[in-house]
Parts: structure tokens; sequence; C-alpha cells
């Protein structure tokens, strides 16, 4: 494991800014957090969120026989873009800037792979503006997965029932359908 380059940190704080915005500051300085602060190291082109201590335990293994430590948050393409996985959630969702409720009966084409239609949105963050990063949430505020808004809030509330108000780009079923591919180097 090593530390990010400074281009690779910029494409990651970017990606990570679309959801987070500011507070992506508290990814790294949690002020909940007494012990070690959180790190950012690659693997393999792949970015994992880890406390620094153990970051630090993990250079005496070699490169080919440490597979992962810490939470996985992407990795980089071949092109150099930046790419969150799903097992991401967990350490977005908290800080995320932007959010989208959905109905229970609109969980489960969600959770199957479908985009989040404005007949399934139970509330949405104000003010949330067009292609912007949000986290799509059930209504009893359980993260389900997280995309990207197809309309701004004022454009949504207008769109028919079969308008799609959020892309999807993860969700948690991905953890059943991609079982076999999620972990793989």
């Amino acid at each position: 494991m090593r530390p990010l380059t400074e281009s690779e940190t910029k494409t990651l704080f970017e990606k990570l800014a679309t959801y987070c915005g500011k507070g992506i500051q508290n990814l790294i300085d949690d002020p909940n957090s007494k012990s070690d602060r959180m790190v950012f190291r690659i693997q393999k082109d792949r970015v994992y969120y880890v406390r620094e201590s153990l970051a630090n335990l993990a250079t005496s293994v070699k490169r080919e026989a440490l597979l992962s430590l810490g939470t996985c948050l992407g990795k980089f393409t071949k092109t150099g873009k930046f790419r969150l996985h799903v097992t991401s959630l967990s350490i977005i969702a908290p800080h995320a800037r932007y959010k989208v409720w959905v109905k229970p009966n609109g969980e489960m084409p969600y959770l199957y792979g479908g985009n989040v239609l404005k007949a399934h949105v139970g509330r949405w963050s104000e003010d949330c503006p067009e292609h912007q990063g949000v986290i799509v949430l059930n209504m009893s505020d359980t993260p389900l997965g997280f995309g990207v808004s197809a309309r701004s809030t004022a454009e949504a509330r207008r769109l028919d029932p079969t308008g799609i108000v959020t892309f999807r780009q993860a969700d948690i079923g991905e953890y059943l359908r991609e079982e076999d591919t999620l972990f793989t180097t």
C-alpha cells in the first residue's frame, strides 16, 4: 500500500466532493474520533480508507500478499478516472450533502438495479442541482445506494410520476448481484 499521488488525491477528492460537499473535511479529521486519523491508501488501483496506524503496520507486509485493508472506496480506471464502489456507501452517507428518500414501494425496483422514479420518492433535499451526487435512503434513513440527480429539485416537482429523478450508480443489491466479481482483483 502506498499513499496517493497529488493527481490521484485531486481526482479522488473531486469525486467525493460531488457527494459530500464541504463534509469531505470530516472524512479526514473526524471530530468524533479521539484515536487515529483516517488516511487514503492505494493498492493495485483500488483506494482504501483506513486508520493511519493500520496503514503504517501494513508496510511490513509484501504487496503481493496484501489483498485489502480498511474500507475500499473505489478504484481508478485505466483512463485515470475514479469510480466509487458500493462499499463506500457507509463512509459517504453520513457526510452527504443531498439525499433522496424512497418510499417502500420503490425500494425493490431500486435494489434490483433501476433508477429512482418520481412516484417512488418520499422526499428529497431542497435545492439539489441537476447532475449532483445524491445518497438514496429508505424512509427509515437506511442508506440504499447512491447516484446522480437527473433533474434539479424544482424541475423534478413538475415531472410526471414515471419520470426519472435519480440515475443509479450503485446500490446495496450489488452485494448479491455481483458477489463473484465485486472483490476480485
